[in-house]
């Protein structure tokens, strides 16, 4: 039964359909917050992980057993409001009449040909996302694909916490404004609460591989598929070196007091600690955010929890209506998904190259992504041309070209020999525009017009 202080939230959430398991989850992180626990985790505490296998892509087949017995579940509840976006995210284009999620389905699509395995997909939607996506599926994808039913997990929200009061915010220009997404840490209560887990498992489903519908380097691989179900591990997270461009996110360690790895944000990072957070020398490895699941094992993990997954509670200070930082102050809790990594005994962790880490945040990552620096293959697949030896063109855009729309004007020159690209001020790239090396392109005061040629 709820505590006194927690009876308004629990009324809050029944009554918007959030789920049991995802209620409780929330009561657990908001006990943590009464309790005044902060969540960070100190240097002091924690080694470097280190001695981690390494993924090696050996051109393997995929073993048809493995792959019916494997659901592929995408992350997929964002809006691309970052690149100016009131729709999903993954209804980008990559290329022309091609987003991302058409991909995702070809990859199902083409796995299911191509071993007669039926290999499962699920999107993990919001309610922000839910509609236009089933509505693009119902258009392009076959029917167990666009069926609700078939393909759909719902994430759950989250009541925003009035920072003053540590009740439940309540903000009646904008009710909506009142809720946030719980992290993708709601992974776990969503697959319980929506009986998907047991549905999965009925069905003889036994892996999970996990990623971001954003991240198109996230694919199936045959040979980590095999290493996980050889393994006998419950957990596995894929991490890649860090670079200097990696020194504010989140990186693997391990606990000196049990020697669970686990997962550390920059928002669990005491201030002091920072200097050692940024050490990408100690601190090598990044959460690429695709893990692995024996789904058995978490359902008797889950059992052996309480139901709840005991996840590290990320608290976020934020305004009501983040758009007005005079509204009312509150509290965002989250947890991230591959913060579970702790929460199994026998938990895993393995190096994969940065290939597999290529996430479109930006509008210069989608630049980049619709050039010929990268192949698109009827399969689904997007990799980098052989001519880039594994190392994605650096483009540095222009403050103008923040939203995607501002890309329809300036046009994708070839940069499959090009090593930066840097854009100041307007400019214009018709057909047959090949750029080389280093290059810098200004539009001064004007519009800058690029006649056909290379560069430089």
């Amino acid at each position: 039964m709820a505590s006194e202080h927690f009876r308004a939230f629990e009324e809050k959430m029944v009554a918007a359909g959030v789920m049991g398991p995802a209620i409780r989850a929330f009561e657990r992180n908001y006990e943590a917050l009464r309790r005044e626990e902060t969540g960070l985790i100190p240097e002091v505490e924690i080694e470097a992980a280190t001695g981690l296998p390494v993924h090696e892509d050996r051109g393997e087949k995929f073993d048809p057993a493995l792959l019916a017995a494997t659901v592929v579940i995408k992350l997929n509840g964002g809006l691309g409001t970052s690149m100016g976006l009131e729709k999903v995210k993954s209804l980008l284009e990559v290329r022309p009449g091609v987003n991302f999620l058409d991909l995702i389905v070809r990859q199902i699509r083409s796995l299911r040909e191509s071993t007669g395995a039926g290999v499962r997909l699920l999107l993990m939607n919001s309610f922000a996302t839910s509609e236009d996506t089933l509505g693009h599926l119902r258009g392009h994808a076959p029917a167990d694909l666009a069926a609700a039913g078939e393909v759909e997990l719902m994430q759950n929200q989250a009541p925003k916490i009035d920072a003053a009061t540590l009740q439940p915010v309540s903000w009646p220009a904008n009710p909506d404004l009142e809720w946030c997404p719980p992290g993708h840490g709601d992974l776990y209560p969503a697959l319980v609460g929506s009986g998907w887990l047991d549905r999965l498992l009925a069905e003889g489903v036994r892996y999970a591989f996990v990623s971001n519908s954003d991240n198109l380097g996230a694919v199936l691989s045959p040979e980590l598929l095999s290493f996980f179900a050889a393994s006998g591990a419950p957990f596995l997270m894929e991490v890649t070196r860090r670079t200097a461009a990696d020194r504010k996110g989140g990186h693997l360690a391990r606990r000196k007091s049990d020697g669970r790895l686990l997962l550390r944000e920059v928002a669990q990072c005491p201030d002091e600690d920072m200097e050692a957070f940024q050490d990408i020398d100690r601190h090598q490895y990044f959460n690429t955010n695709s893990i692995w699941l024996r789904l058995d094992l978490l359902k008797n993990a889950l059992a052996e929890a309480g139901g709840v997954l005991p996840l590290p509670m990320i608290r976020n200070r934020k305004t009501v209506d983040p758009r007005d930082k005079a509204s009312t102050a509150v509290i965002q809790l989250e947890t991230a998904m591959g913060a579970a990594i702790e929460c199994f005994d026998g938990a895993r962790a393995i190096e994969v190259p940065r290939s597999r880490f290529a996430p479109v945040k930006t509008t210069s990552d989608l630049l980049a992504l619709r050039s010929d620096a990268y192949r698109v293959g009827a399969d689904g697949s997007v990799e980098l041309a052989p001519e880039r030896a594994g190392k994605p063109p650096v483009v540095k855009l222009d403050e103008r070209y923040k939203f995607v729309d501002a890309l329809d004007g300036l046009g994708v020159p070839s940069l499959i020999a090009c090593e930066q690209l840097e854009i100041r001020g307007a400019v214009k790239f018709p057909p047959g525009v090949v750029l080389r090396g280093e290059v810098v392109f200004d539009g001064g005061e004007g519009t800058l017009d690029v006649a056909p040629g290379e560069y430089p």
